[in-house]
């Protein structure tokens, strides 16, 4: 009998082994920090997000789709009724209610979150019942929806238990106990973390859904070097990777084993600069800001030769824009309209400007968060050199860029905008606006001020009319680009990279969801 139980025992380890598949991906950075609510950044949201889940979420066409919420609508202009899923469980047995909403949008909307303004956005959560919660608006919020996926909800019991109420302040190095590790209602359960190594996830038991894919464990490596990144896809040690340098699309889609998939990503990578302080930081410029005159700004912008940047330092893999928005639904023909490559005018703008012989600054750059980041600053600072203008690119690990920006010690740098939003709002109030200090311009690092913008951005908010937001919308577009207060480049193209026994769904929003991917 006992012989019988040990075979039978031996048998099903077997089978499961058999079933189980590993799934191992990889790109060139790290998540930040498993806190869901202290860093607004792709990777850092979508890692997250596999343990983590929102009141709605994004399908595979970036339809709004039920998590836990199941049911919705819109009660009056301000006040928006939500119906809670019923039996989930966070991953440590914890029972979801609606006290796990209301603490989760408080948390998301403190000062030390950079997804303040979108959990601010959805007003005051009131519990009517332990799964029916109402949000209460001082203003109509048409993209309420859009809003609501953006705050991941977390456990109000496990939060207070190991003192994580707050988020952490990821800009001042502080660590807490949410930093690595994580209780949602996710698909996936956190089994292990090691900071700029890897993060490896289980599949919860227990998850409300039913995953469409078979991956039972999921092991994000951050692998830096790009050579090392495709030589490890190649000799299969890892599945998929996010982010093959453009140089080695051409190659990998004829490997034997590999496949590439690829489209335009919602994301814009543009450049902005220090417009506030009376003297730049890091600048051989005393007494005054260069920054501050629009045809000092211009002059950068005509400067760069961006057919030369998607050509060769892209290698194609770029879609050149004079528009501000991640998605061109957003935008408008007028707005992506692009200023002429022009290194005459250029020099012409520097001399009236007062600037003759150009002047020197620094760049400030992540070199492990968007496509060739580091590689576009220095092509752009060799273009910029024919116009008189010394540029010493700064290139840094995104941890430390991500942490230092906000603090607005810079006096250029470079910034990727994107995500699953198409709308405009999401990029106008935390990039566009000006600074205020409770969530509006949180990603404003240039800290411009430009009260004819805001006019226009608070209005397109709160308007109703789909008509008039359009038109407003098209308004804030014009006066943005008219000043120049960012020199757009493009909106990247996203090429995955993976083994051929790999299915996995390609989002414009490059997101990896982990339990769509089915390992043959």
């Amino acid at each position: 009998m006992r012989r019988d139980f040990a075979i039978a025992i031996v048998a099903s380890v077997l089978v499961c082994a058999a079933q189980a598949k590993p799934f191992r991906w990889a790109s060139q950075g790290d998540p930040q920090t498993i806190d869901p609510h202290s860093q607004n950044e792709l990777l850092t949201n979508s890692v997250n997000g596999q343990m983590y889940e929102t009141l709605v979420n994004r399908g595979k066409n970036l339809e709004i789709v039920p998590v836990l919420a199941t049911e919705w609508k819109q009660v009056d202009p301000l006040t928006w009724r939500f119906t809670l899923r019923q039996g989930v469980k966070f991953h440590d047995g914890t029972p979801f209610t609606a006290d796990d909403v209301l603490f989760s949008v408080q948390r998301a909307s403190q000062g030390t979150s950079q997804i303040r303004v979108y959990a601010q956005a959805l007003g005051k959560p009131v519990k009517i019942d332990d799964h029916t919660v109402e949000f209460k608006l001082t203003e109509p919020n048409p993209i309420l929806l859009e809003h609501a996926t953006l705050v991941q909800v977390m456990s109000k019991q496990w939060c207070v238990k190991h003192r994580v109420e707050k988020p952490l302040d990821f800009s001042a190095r502080e660590e807490s106990y949410a930093s690595t590790h994580a209780n949602g209602t996710g698909p996936y359960v956190l089994k292990s973390r090691e900071p700029d190594v890897k993060t490896v996830l289980v599949r919860n038991p227990n998850w409300w859904g039913k995953p469409e894919g078979n991956v039972t464990e999921v092991t994000y490596l951050s692998i830096k070097s790009d050579a090392t990144r495709v030589s490890a896809l190649i000799a299969g040690n890892i599945d998929l990777i996010l982010d093959p340098p453009p140089q080695d699309v051409p190659r990998l889609k004829k490997q034997a084993g590999i496949r590439v998939i690829e489209g335009t990503e919602n994301r814009i990578i543009f450049f902005g600069f220090d417009q506030a302080r009376d003297q730049l930081l890091y600048s051989d410029v005393k007494g005054k800001n260069p920054f501050k005159d629009r045809r000092v700004r211009e002059a950068v912008y005509r400067a760069i030769d961006i057919e030369a940047l998607r050509r060769v330092t892209m290698r194609g893999q770029a879609a050149p824009t004079g528009g501000i928005t991640p998605s061109v639904l957003a935008s408008n023909p007028d707005a992506e309209k692009r200023l002429p490559f022009d290194g005459a005018l250029a020099k012409k703008l520097l001399a009236e400007a007062g600037y003759p012989n150009g002047f020197g600054f620094t760049l400030d750059c992540p070199n492990n968060r968007y496509i060739n980041d580091e590689q576009i600053c220095v092509a752009v600072s060799g273009m910029l050199a024919k116009i008189g203008l010394k540029v010493r690119v700064n290139a840094q690990p995104r941890a430390i860029y991500f942490a230092r920006m906000p603090k607005r010690d810079t006096s250029a740098y470079m910034l990727g905008w994107g995500g699953a939003i198409t709308d405009a709002e999401t990029t106008f109030t935390p990039v566009l606006h000006s600074p205020d200090a409770k969530g509006r311009g949180d990603w404003n690092w240039g800290s411009y001020q430009n009260k004819r913008l805001d006019e226009l951005i608070d209005a397109q908010r709160v308007e109703s009319d789909p008509a008039k937001r359009k038109k407003l919308i098209a308004e804030a577009l014009a006066e943005h680009n008219a000043q120049i207060h960012h020199v757009p480049l493009h909106r990247q193209v996203i090429p995955w990279a993976m083994r051929e026994n790999i299915r996995a769904v390609h989002r414009a929003d490059n997101w990896v969801e982990t339990q769509w991917v089915y390992v043959d």
